[in-house]
């Protein structure tokens, strides 16, 4: 039994000793060792890509190193698991992805009252009759509720109620103890000449107003 050991020992050793096998063994050394290097720098890399964080590639890189050129294989699978699952450029095109579909929900108008989807050129809503826009009177065109003008023709659609009050002017108020209307301001020169005609009557009969000095007659 001895000799059998022996003979196995011998035939063992005699096989390591070739110098083909130990240069075998030397070239999967060297092998293991480039492999264990670059998967060290294949996960300084990929921790780059994967996160903003300067200091978490280093200490991928560094875990996978501290496990020797025998066993970074089981640092390669726990590095795996804890790795942030979305590289950067995918959370990216992700979030770019969700902002487009966002813009593209909102550009489908809904209705201010009902949230029913309607239609760009309705001016009020089928579904609860709510007034989503007007026609502009100068060009005819399709304007928002609380535009202030248009944008198609430049309608201001404020000032046409502001020209509008400033042109209506109240006719000035009688005199009790006179009879006679007081003098217009220096803004209501306006006042048609058509009421010089008018005359004032006293005890049921009318009588002509005197014009001296008088910008309009009695009544």
């Amino acid at each position: 039994m001895d000799q059998i050991l022996g003979t196995i020992g011998d035939t063992i050793g005699d096989f390591f000793a070739n110098p083909v096998v130990q240069l075998g063994i030397q070239l999967l050394f060297a092998y293991l060792v480039v492999v264990w290097l670059a998967t060290s720098y294949w996960a300084f890399r990929d921790m780059q890509q994967r996160t903003a964080n300067p200091v978490a590639p280093y200490l991928a890189a560094a875990g996978i190193i501290l496990f020797t050129p025998f066993f970074f294989f089981f640092a390669v699978w726990v590095y795996k698991i804890i790795r942030p699952h979305e590289k950067i450029g995918e959370v990216w095109e992700r979030n770019l992805a969700e902002e487009a579909l966002l813009a593209e929900v909102e550009s489908i108008h809904h209705c201010p009252t009902c949230e029913k989807r309607i239609d760009d050129e309705w001016i009020i809503c089928p579904n609860c009759r709510t007034r989503l826009k007007r026609v502009c009177p100068n060009c005819s065109r399709l304007v928002g509720m609380d535009w202030s003008l248009c944008a198609w023709c430049g309608k201001d659609f404020e000032r046409r109620d502001v020209v509008a009050a400033g042109m209506i002017q109240p006719l000035p108020a009688a005199n009790e103890q006179t009879g006679r209307i007081a003098a217009p301001a220096s803004g209501a020169a306006a006042i048609p000449a058509a009421i010089g005609r008018s005359v004032r009557s006293r005890g049921g009969r009318q009588q002509r107003p005197s014009t001296a000095g008088d910008p309009l007659p009695e009544r």
